[in-house]
């Protein structure tokens, strides 16, 4: 399996993902694998996918949809999995080579300004395209990696409301912790940057899509698999974890009391596999017109 070159990029949120979550994220992997996987295993069968095709996969992070995603191609597809966080493609290409896997390539690079030949039959997103910086250029950019008639396929989060697993933990420190304030390192956009339908029909219909279609996907996701674990989890991850974050020295010193909030709000999510909460995302498909 090909190994391609580092690519150097200034960009703020990319320093941030790599410098404050990636550690976080990796450190949660068992936590956050597991949930985002529900959402692209209800996806996959409904993938426009052929034995042969050219695939992108945009935001790989650890590399589970890249590697699904050649498998399926088959040996003589072929796929490129794109993320700027270098430690989230190591562990991909190591889980790749584990799997015996020659189709699937990792690349480190900046989704919106990367340069793609436009040969690829379908491209793939599971929860990237929401960090885009600008959007439009980002969605514009994945467009021009498609050959005439190839298709893309994006996982982003539905609204807040349906999403008690990001923002729950969130309305609860708030009651203790300051808000975030505007100027803020932060990743980018954020998870709710595309939640609205129109919104994002515009934004794909401007980078030169047609055909946008929504389907909504519902599922239960884990957050921990005691309480205790539940309530690590949404403080160092997520909405909540940003709040506790940069609320600093004042989160430490009232850390016993957001620990007792958190686990008298989570309990009624507790069953018998762990703490279980709600979360919705939409299939967004579109296609490159040529």
């Amino acid at each position: 399996m090909k190994t391609a070159p580092v690519i150097e990029t200034s960009n703020q949120y990319i320093e941030f993902w790599n410098a404050v979550l990636v550690p976080k994220f990796n450190s949660w992997r068992h936590i956050l694998a597991g949930g985002l996987h529900l959402h692209s295993a209800k996806v996959f069968p409904a993938l426009p996918l052929h034995s042969g095709d050219r695939v992108l996969d945009i935001g790989c992070g650890w590399g589970d949809t890249a590697i699904e995603l050649a498998r399926r191609v088959g040996p003589v597809g072929s796929v490129v999995g794109l993320d700027c966080c270098s430690a989230f493609l190591e562990a991909g290409r190591a889980d790749a080579a584990q799997a015996g896997l020659t189709n699937l390539t990792f690349r480190e690079a900046d989704v919106q300004t990367c340069k793609f030949e436009p040969v690829h039959d379908f491209c793939f997103s599971r929860f990237g395209t929401q960090f885009f910086e600008n959007p439009v250029a980002g969605l514009r950019n994945m467009r021009s990696a498609l050959r005439p008639g190839g298709s893309m396929t994006m996982i982003v989060w539905r609204a807040r409301a349906d999403n008690p697993w990001l923002t729950l933990s969130k309305e609860v420190l708030l009651r203790y912790l300051p808000a975030v304030k505007e100027d803020a390192a932060t990743c980018g956009p954020g998870p709710f940057s595309m939640t609205e339908p129109e919104a994002v029909t515009r934004q794909l219909q401007i980078a030169g899509y047609t055909d946008a279609r929504f389907e909504r996907i519902d599922s239960e996701v884990l957050v921990g698999r005691d309480l205790d674990e539940a309530v690590a989890f949404q403080l160092a991850i997520g909405p909540a974890g940003e709040i506790y974050r940069e609320a600093g020295r004042l989160a430490e010193c009232r850390h016993g009391e957001l620990v007792a909030a958190l686990k008298e709000e989570l309990k009624e999510f507790v069953r018998p596999e762990g703490v279980m909460m709600k979360s919705s995302s939409w299939m967004v498909t579109a296609q490159n017109p040529g």
